[in-house]
Formats: C-alpha cells, sequence, structure tokens
C-alpha cells in the first residue's frame, strides 16, 4: 500500500509574498527605503471601531488581546509608484492563556487582503511606513 504525500501547508503564501516583495521593491536599482515607525489601523469587529495607532519598529502595541511587534517596515524611493509594508509578528495574549501566534511576515498598504491576518473579532492593517527624519541642513 503506497502513503500518499501531503503537501506542506503554507509554501504558497510565501512564496508568493517573496514575489509580490520583489515587485513592489524591485530586485535591483533602486531599492526599499527604510523607516522607523510603522502607522497601521485595526477594527474591532464587535464594536466597530476603528483606531489608528503607530509602532516604533522593534517595539509593540496591544490592539484588544492583540499583541502587534514591528519587525521591520519599507516604502518605495520617492520617483518609484507608493507602497510601504511592514514586517510583522502579531500574537493573541488572554488573560490566563498561553500567548497564540496568529501571523508573522509583510503587510502591504496597497495590498491589505494580499497577506492579512485572519482572526474572528479584529482586522489590523498597515497605513504607511515613516522614515526616520532626515536633520535639516543649513546653507
Amino acid at each position: 500500500m503506497q502513503t500518499l504525500r501531503k503537501r506542506p501547508r503554507g509554501r504558497w503564501p510565501i512564496a508568493l509574498l517573496v514575489v509580490a516583495s520583489s515587485l513592489v521593491f524591485g530586485t535591483g536599482g533602486a531599492s526599499g527605503l527604510p523607516g522607523e515607525t510603522v502607522v497601521m489601523q485595526g477594527l474591532d469587529k464587535v464594536t466597530a471601531r476603528v483606531s489608528t495607532f503607530e509602532i516604533p519598529i522593534g517595539h509593540s502595541v496591544r490592539f484588544g488581546t492583540l499583541q502587534i511587534y514591528a519587525r521591520g517596515c519599507d516604502r518605495t524611493p520617492p520617483e518609484d509608484p507608493p507602497e510601504s509594508a511592514a514586517f510583522l509578528e502579531i500574537f493573541e495574549m488572554k488573560p490566563g492563556e498561553r500567548r497564540n501566534a496568529l501571523f508573522q511576515g509583510w503587510m502591504f498598504a496597497s495590498s491589505p487582503a494580499l497577506s492579512a491576518l485572519e482572526h474572528p473579532v479584529y482586522d489590523v492593517w498597515v497605513l504607511e511606513c515613516i522614515p526616520a527624519a532626515t536633520p535639516a541642513t543649513s546653507p
């Protein structure tokens, strides 16, 4: 009797994100400009409230029972079509329970459905990646 091998789950979404990120940020020439803060919005589907929040890279923010960590963000150079993307880790942290990993990967501002958090109560999406403030130069 021959056993059927199951195809590993999760391979297609990762491949799709690699292709999408290379199309958005390019593989040659101009590259993404790193940012220092991710601007996000979140929707609580129960109360229908939308919240906007900023997460500095390397920090996290709580949104309901979600803990959202911003690990990195990039935006396209000014000469390219505008796009922002953020690498996020999202966990659910309910009182008295172990934290549950829900999402890890890139979210794109222009295509929130491409790589979305799937949760029955909350939706979160990236609005933009804010670059580091450039010091003013005096003449």
